[in-house]
C-alpha cells in the first residue's frame, strides 16, 4: 500500500495551499513509487497553490501508509515566501530564520524582543500574555498596527482567540503614536492556549497601515500544553446588547458509528422523495419515498447501492428529503435486536450523512436538523415530569446544544456539533413521538438560551446532588461566575448522581412540583445570568 502525504501540525487540517491537483484538501499527493525498498528513496511531487496575503508561510506535511499508521522521522516543513503578485513565481527557501527584513513597498520589521523564548508549558486553554519588540526596518511610518494570526492559522483547528480580541484574528489593535522608521514598538497581547493535550506552535505576524503581512514581522512561539482544558475554556462568542434574532441553529448530531453492529453499513429510506448527495452537493441520484439506497465507506470510497448495483464516490453522502424535516428511517439499525432497548430509535428528522473521519479511522451516520426538532429527540427526561422542569431542563439543554454549534470545536474531526450519546441522549423522531409533553416544553421556551456577560454559557446539569451543587472550580478548576455551589434542600440525605455542577435535575423536579416556574429554577442553578430569546 503506498504512502501519502496528509497536512501535519495540527494533523489533517485544512490547507491554504490546496492545490486542484491534490487528492484532498488534506492530501497534496501520494509517494510515486508503487514499492521502495529498505533504506531506498521514495519521490514525491506535489502543487502549491499560493494564498492571496503576502507573507512568509511554513507548512508541515507527513507521510502515513492509507490506514495503518503514520510513518515514524516522515515529517518535513518548507517555508514558503509569498511575494507581491508583481513576482512571477513564488520562492521556496530552506527553513532557517524567522527573522527578516526584506522590505515591501518600505514596509518591513524585525523582531528584536520576545516575552517568552523557550517552549511555554501552559495548561489547556490557560490564557498567555505576550510581549514583543517589533522594530520598524523599512522606510513608511506604521501609523495602525495589528497582531493577526496569518492565513495559515486561521485555516487550523486549532482556537488561539481570546476574549479580549478584537475578532477571530486580530490580537490587539493599536492605533497610538506611530512608529517612525528605525524605531521599536513594544506591543502587548493575550492568546489562549489550546484546548487539548500537545505540543504547538502558536504563528502570529503584524499588520500596519494597509499591508496585511509586514514582512519580517512574524512570532513563533513554541507551546507545551500539559493537560486538557474544561470545555469552558473556548473564546467566548459574544452577543451583542441589543440581541437581533438569528435563524434558528441547524445541529449535526453524531447518531450511530457505522460498524458491525449494522454490518459496516446503513439502509436508509424516507418518508418523502429524497436525493442523494455528495459532499460536492453534487446530485448522485432521485429516489422516491420507500426506496431504499445502501451506504458505506470503504478504502478512500463511499460506495452506495440504489438497486442498480454498487456506486462510489470520493466525498461524503447525504441522504436529503425533498420535503423539508421529513422522517427518514434506518433500517437495518434497531436498538431492540442490537441493544436490548424498548424502542427501535431508528428515525430521525430531515438530513442523514455518512461521513468517514481519518483520526479516529471510523464512519458516523450523522442527522442534520433544526435546533428545536433536535431538543424534541432528547431523552433526558420523562415525558410525565413537571412541565417547569421540563422547561428549565430543556432550555438547559438548548444552551449547551448552542455552547458547541456557535464553537464547532468539541467533535470538529469528526465533522458533528454533539455526540448522540456523551453529550445529551438523543433518540430522534421516535423518542419525538413518545413523548408530547416534551414537545410542548419545547415549543413553550422555543429560542431561549443562558446568557453571562454577553454571551453563550455553558450550561452543565447532573441527576441529582446530596444537598448542594458544586462549583465548577471544585470538580474541574477554572472560575465560571454562573457555577457556582447552592443549596438543594430537597436533595439533603441522597447520594450525588453526576458531576454536581449547574442544575441538579432532583432538586429543579421537587421545586417545579412545588410551583416555582422554570425561569426561577434555572437563574436559581445558574447565578447572575439572563434568559434570553435567541431565535423566532
Amino acid at each position: 500500500m503506498r504512502a501519502r502525504v496528509y497536512t501535519y501540525e495540527p494533523k489533517y487540517r485544512t490547507s491554504v495551499f490546496a492545490d486542484p491537483s491534490w487528492y484532498k484538501i488534506n492530501q497534496p499527493a501520494l509517494i510515486s513509487e508503487a514499492k521502495v525498498a529498505v533504506k531506498g528513496n521514495g519521490t514525491i511531487s506535489l502543487k502549491l497553490k499560493a494564498p492571496t496575503t503576502v507573507g512568509t508561510y511554513k507548512e508541515t506535511f507527513a507521510l502515513a501508509v492509507e490506514d495503518k499508521a503514520w510513518i515514524p522521522g516522515g515529517q518535513f516543513t518548507i517555508t514558503i515566501k509569498v511575494a507581491e503578485q508583481t513576482v512571477s513565481s513564488t520562492s521556496v527557501v530552506p527553513s532557517t530564520s524567522s527573522v527578516s527584513s526584506t522590505t515591501t513597498d518600505g514596509y518591513s520589521a524585525t523582531v528584536l524582543l520576545k516575552s517568552i523564548k523557550k517552549t511555554l508549558q501552559v495548561k489547556g486553554g490557560e490564557v498567555v500574555t505576550f510581549t514583543a519588540g517589533i522594530k520598524n526596518s523599512g522606510s513608511q511610518t506604521w501609523n495602525a498596527r495589528s497582531i493577526k494570526l496569518p492565513e495559515i492559522s486561521t485555516a487550523s483547528s486549532v482556537s488561539y482567540v481570546d476574549s479580549s480580541w478584537a475578532d477571530s484574528k486580530t490580537a490587539i489593535v493599536k492605533n497610538d503614536s506611530p512608529v517612525v522608521p528605525g524605531a521599536m514598538d513594544l506591543i502587548t497581547f493575550k492568546f489562549k492556549a489550546p484546548v487539548k493535550k500537545g505540543n504547538y506552535t502558536v504563528k502570529f505576524a503584524m499588520a500596519a497601515d494597509n499591508v496585511d503581512v509586514v514582512t519580517g514581522s512574524e512570532i513563533e512561539i513554541p507551546i507545551e500544553v500539559t493537560s486538557d482544558a474544561p470545555e469552558v475554556k473556548d473564546f467566548p462568542v459574544i452577543v451583542e446588547d441589543t440581541i437581533s434574532y438569528i435563524e434558528e441553529p441547524v445541529i449535526r448530531v453524531g447518531v450511530l458509528i457505522v460498524d458491525e453492529e449494522t454490518e459496516d453499513q446503513v439502509k436508509i429510506t424516507c418518508a418523502s422523495d429524497f436525493n442523494l448527495k455528495d459532499g460536492n452537493n453534487s446530485l448522485l441520484a432521485e429516489m422516491k419515498a420507500g426506496e431504499e439506497v445502501e451506504a458505506f465507506y470503504k478504502k478512500g470510497k463511499y460506495w452506495f447501492n440504489r438497486g442498480k448495483g454498487l456506486e462510489s464516490t470520493s466525498f461524503f453522502i447525504r441522504f436529503e428529503p425533498v420535503v423539508a424535516n421529513a422522517i427518514c428511517t434506518v433500517t437495518n439499525f434497531d436498538r431492540r435486536i442490537s441493544r436490548n432497548a424498548a424502542n427501535a430509535d431508528n428515525q430521525f428528522r430531515n438530513i442523514l450523512e455518512i461521513h468517514y473521519n481519518v483520526p479516529n479511522d471510523r464512519t458516523w451516520l450523522i442527522n442534520e436538523l433544526p435546533m428545536e426538532y433536535y431538543l424534541r429527540g432528547l431523552g433526558e427526561t420523562s415525558d410525565l415530569s413537571n412541565l417547569e422542569f421540563q422547561k428549565a431542563l430543556l432550555t438547559a439543554a438548548r444552551t449547551y446544544a448552542l455552547y458547541h454549534w456557535e464553537r464547532a470545536t468539541k467533535h470538529a474531526s469528526e465533522f458533528f456539533h454533539v455526540d448522540a450519546y456523551a453529550d445529551q441522549v438523543y433518540f430522534g423522531y421516535g423518542q419525538e413521538a413518545r413523548t408530547p409533553h416534551i414537545t410542548e416544553a419545547v415549543e413553550a421556551t422555543r429560542g431561549q438560551v443562558v446568557i453571562h456577560g454577553g454571551a453563550t454559557a455553558i450550561t452543565p446539569y447532573f441527576s441529582r446532588s446530596d444537598g448542594r451543587t458544586r462549583s465548577w472550580n471544585e470538580v474541574w478548576g477554572g472560575r465560571v461566575p454562573w457555577c457556582v455551589s447552592v443549596s438543594t434542600p430537597h436533595d439533603v440525605g441522597k447520594t450525588l448522581w453526576g458531576h454536581g455542577v449547574g442544575m441538579s435535575a432532583s432538586e429543579a423536579l421537587a421545586m417545579g412540583k412545588e410551583g416555582t416556574d422554570w425561569q426561577t429554577i434555572i437563574k436559581y442553578f445558574y447565578t447572575g445570568i439572563d434568559l434570553v430569546k435567541r431565535w423566532k
